[in-house]
């Protein structure tokens, strides 16, 4: 076999082996399919094909509108809060309410999340407002001049901080998503203790047999 592939007629016609093996057919190839009589000293670097992409995100089966979720990770972590919106690129919009447990209107994400059986009943919650509060410049920071490195920050250090102010009209639509949510809340007798307290392990539980 070896031998009929070497030989080579005119005209750049090599032997090659059919399917059947035999009988060896005269098959002519081009030109980008011969071997090169020179090889380069270094090989040519190839760039690695990229195997990332931006894939839409599929939430859990579990996380429904009105679902109430344990936070795990940041300032609110142990908070029982309500499932408003699932949002796109694996974030959700969650409310304490503000009024029972303090954490207001804020996006969190998916992953550091558990979702729980109880359900609350969003029937009652305006459409309009919660397409306003997940909109993408809702939760936007505004863009103010940076004072690092200038006189007068530099005076100001060692002084306290001044508290952040919360805006007029955010404050007015963490009202209104308040009143929707307590209303239906306080129809069952054991949810508004339930969402109140925080979640907590102690010594000896096993979360991976729990039933959320």
């Amino acid at each position: 076999t070896c031998d009929c592939l070497r030989r080579r007629l005119h005209g750049g016609t090599f032997y090659i082996l059919t399917t059947q093996h035999f009988p060896f057919v005269a098959v002519k190839m081009s030109t980008d399919q011969k071997a090169s009589r020179y090889y380069p000293a270094d090989d040519d670097a190839q760039a690695k094909k990229s195997r990332k992409a931006i894939r839409p995100f599929k939430p859990r089966a579990s996380l429904q509108p009105g679902a109430v979720l344990i936070l795990l990770a940041g300032r609110f972590r142990g908070k029982r809060v309500v499932l408003l919106k699932v949002l796109d690129q694996g974030t959700l919009l969650v409310t304490g309410p503000f009024k029972l447990n303090g954490v207001p209107l804020r996006r969190v994400n998916a992953r550091y999340v558990i979702a729980t059986k109880t359900k609350v009943d969003l029937s009652g919650l305006d459409k309009a407002s919660v397409d306003k509060v997940s909109g993408e410049n809702y939760f936007a920071r505004d863009k103010k001049a940076d004072k690092k490195g200038s006189k007068e920050a530099f005076f100001q250090q060692g002084e306290k901080p001044q508290k952040k102010e919360v805006a007029g009209e955010r404050a007015e639509d963490q009202k209104k998503v308040d009143k929707a949510l307590l209303a239906s809340i306080k129809k069952e007798p054991l949810l508004l203790g339930y969402l109140s307290t925080s979640f907590s392990l102690r010594k000896g539980d096993r979360p991976h047999e729990m039933v959320f």
